[in-house]
């Protein structure tokens, strides 16, 4: 008998469904009451292992806080206040409902706004109910692409879509590249394969404008850290593969089966020498080259990357013009050769998205699609406007760029927005309605992580806190309390993930708490070519990119807000909003004393020529500031940085900011140049001691 069977405890497998890479595996030890007592990382994960992260090793904290919402709240005082009162649900569905259908009926149902992302990325949670709801009633759909789909977007004009290895697989490379990415923080659980690697014999190359943890982990001999500017990434990209080429490093057998428009690449790259790119990026030539020669030469090489990169206004040339190196050097027929990134598409092919979101309750209606990284623009300046909006899953007024903007929007006084929440966020304050969430531990849901092939469930360890109900429960109620009929919207959760995944085992999913997806066994998703483009080759010039006026080659062109353009004699700095802290990392840890208290305060971070370009000493209070807004400050001078960038931590909330403004308020809300992301990172400031 175990320890904690002799306790009389009863263990819960469950799988953590935060916003991460790692989708890691739990257990949870649940007393006689229904108590949970210990939560603690599952020994069998095959990518955990056993270990949680410095927030979730301390979910319980979040799960039995007292300031969790736990019945429905009315707001009774102006919107942003923080008064509310408490209500029964079905007062506050009543309210819902009259305020809901009153509007579909004068406006229309495109009033109504879902807004949602993936604070819980489990699948129920995601889409579930909500899905259909907005569906069903014809709402303006909002396009999710604040963070992640630019980076598909950008590979798939190369590669067809964006499949590509199994970080795991790294553990067979040679030579590994992490670029834009800080693996150590925010992918932690991936760590062990690279040390793995790096025992064998593997060479660490580090890439990033920021000397993170992860850099400073490339300490080895032989390894390096390279720390290109910002956004500038592309050039650095351009010069290798014009090395590649010169230097006759090319696999030509494999790029002349399996690609297409080699020769139109190289006459693309013939003037991208690492002279030009030291200009461009601040990487010196020499680097560069050797830089090309070692992948070139390396086999098997890879590259892991992330999505902090998309972050630019070339977010999607950045992941199409990484995408081609590995094809010019034949890395993709090696096992532990090619480009890792997510592998969510790999799990996303056991997935019905149409059994999950029921598009066909549209009936053949094409509601309106607004981006959410302009929540400011919907709300203040979209016609007709937006008359409701329903917030789950997301904390907007911290999360979206422009944020004074999406402040102001949501204090309209005929806006009626209702909140599905754990905690009083930002966002909640200036809710209508706040309504109770469930968390992990209290429903039911399937995880499919994008950072490993393990599709995971999540069993329920304890009964739902006060009177929270879980997404799916939400939606159930509120399509009851609007009179509506359709049977899908009333489906159970058993149904729904039975519905959504046809080809997976689920009672065998849910008695071995996970199991591994689909993947080519010999670890090679590319070797032999196939790709799912228009041509079946991978496509080093794209008619697809054109006729989307884009460059069909690779091609680097400099951020408008960017060092170069025309803002930057008076804002000279560019700002980078970086995850930085080990106990939160997005904006839902923040608040809590034993997450965000014990990280300390927000600040800016300087290189010391500019601070000294200033008169700026470490501790000095400063206005961070630019066009749509101005942070107070104090200043963190350190060797991480460049000069002419400043880091402001994100995921902060308002209160803990002295004026109340956040690192978003300064942030552009510009679009990438394709997949609908937000060039958070292409943005201009400047630094003044107040």
């Amino acid at each position: 008998m175990s320890r904690t069977e002799s306790e009389g405890l009863r263990l819960v497998h469950g799988v953590c469904h935060h916003d991460c890479p790692d989708s890691c595996g739990w257990v949870a030890e649940v007393d006689a009451t229904g108590t949970a007592v210990r939560l603690r990382g599952d020994d069998d994960h095959p990518f955990s292992a056993g270990e949680l992260c410095p927030k979730v090793n301390r979910f319980l904290d979040r799960v039995y806080h007292p300031d969790r919402i736990l019945h429905p709240l009315r707001r009774i005082g102006p919107k942003g206040s923080d008064q509310f009162e408490r209500i029964s649900w079905d007062d506050a569905l009543a309210e819902i409902a009259e305020r809901l259908n009153t509007i579909i009926a004068t406006d229309g149902p495109e009033a109504i706004l879902p807004f949602s992302d993936a604070g819980n990325q489990s699948m129920l949670a995601l889409q579930g109910i909500s899905s259909r709801f907005f569906n069903h009633i014809g709402a303006s759909r909002l396009l999710r692409n604040i963070c992640g789909p630019t980076v598909g977007a950008g590979m798939a004009m190369t590669n067809g879509n964006g499949l590509g290895l199994d970080p795991m697989e790294l553990e067979h490379s040679k030579l590994i590249i992490l670029w834009g990415t800080n693996t150590r923080l925010t992918n932690r659980h991936l760590w062990p394969t690279i040390t793995t690697a790096r025992n064998n014999g593997a060479r660490l190359v580090v890439i990033d404008p920021i000397r993170t943890i992860t850099a400073q982990a490339a300490d080895r001999e032989g390894d390096q850290f390279i720390q290109p500017l910002p956004g500038t990434d592309i050039a650095l990209m351009l010069a290798m593969m014009h090395v590649i080429i010169r230097d006759n490093l090319v696999d030509r057998a494999w790029v002349d089966r399996h690609t297409l428009g080699y020769d139109e690449l190289v006459a693309a790259v013939a003037e991208t020498t690492p002279e030009w790119a030291e200009a461009e990026c601040g990487v010196a030539a020499d680097v560069i080259t050797q830089l090309a020669h070692d992948y070139a030469t390396t086999t098997p090489a890879a590259i892991r990357t992330l999505v902090g990169a998309e972050h630019h206004e070339n977010g999607g040339m950045f992941f199409r013009t990484l995408a081609c190196l590995p094809a010019l050097t034949g890395a993709w027929q090696h096992r532990g050769g090619g480009i890792a990134r997510s592998v969510g598409s790999w799990q996303g092919l056991l997935e019905d998205t149409a059994a999950l979101a029921r598009p066909d309750l549209l009936a053949g209606r094409s509601p309106r699609t607004l981006n959410m990284s302009r929540l400011g623009e919907i709300l203040l300046d979209t016609e007709p406007p937006v008359k409701a909006m329903i917030v789950w899953n997301c904390n907007p007024m911290v999360v979206v760029p422009n944020a004074e903007r999406v402040r102001e929007g949501m204090a309209r006084d005929d806006l009626f927005c209702v909140v599905h929440e754990q905690f009083m966020t930002d966002t909640a304050r200036y809710a209508d309605i706040v309504l109770p969430a469930t968390t992990q531990l209290e429903a039911v849901d399937v995880t499919l992580a994008w950072g490993h092939l393990w599709l995971g469930w999540n069993e329920p360890a304890i009964a739902p806190l006060g009177e929270a109900v879980s997404n799916t429960e939400c939606f159930r109620r509120i399509a009851k309390a609007m009179g509506l009929t359709e049977p899908c919207l009333f489906d159970d959760d058993e149904t729904i993930i039975r519905a959504s995944l046809p080809t997976v085992d689920v009672d065998q999913l849910r008695a071995e708490h996970r199991i591994r997806v689909p993947y080519p066994d010999d670890g090679r998703p590319w070797a032999n070519g196939n790709f799912p483009t228009p041509s079946g080759r991978l496509e080093f010039a794209s008619e697809a990119l054109e006729r989307m006026g884009q460059p069909r080659l690779p091609t680097y062109v400099p951020a408008v807000e960017g060092p170069r353009g025309p803002l930057a004699d008076r804002y000279p700095l560019q700002l980078i909003t970086a995850k930085q802290h080990l106990r939160f990392l997005n904006s839902a840890y923040s608040h809590m004393d034993t997450h965000g208290g014990a990280e300390g305060e927000p600040y800016v971070e300087l290189d010391p020529t500019d601070a000294a370009a200033r008169g700026l000493s470490d501790g000095d209070i400063v206005a961070v500031h630019n066009d749509r807004a101005s942070l107070e400050l104090p200043v963190r001078i350190s060797d991480r940085l460049r000069p002419g960038v400043a880091v402001v931590p994100w995921g902060w909330w308002r209160s803990h900011h002295r004026d109340g403004r956040i690192a978003n308020s300064l942030t552009n809300d510009t679009l990438t140049d394709w997949g609908g992301g937000v060039a958070f990172y292409d943005t201009l400031v400047e630094v003044s001691k107040t």
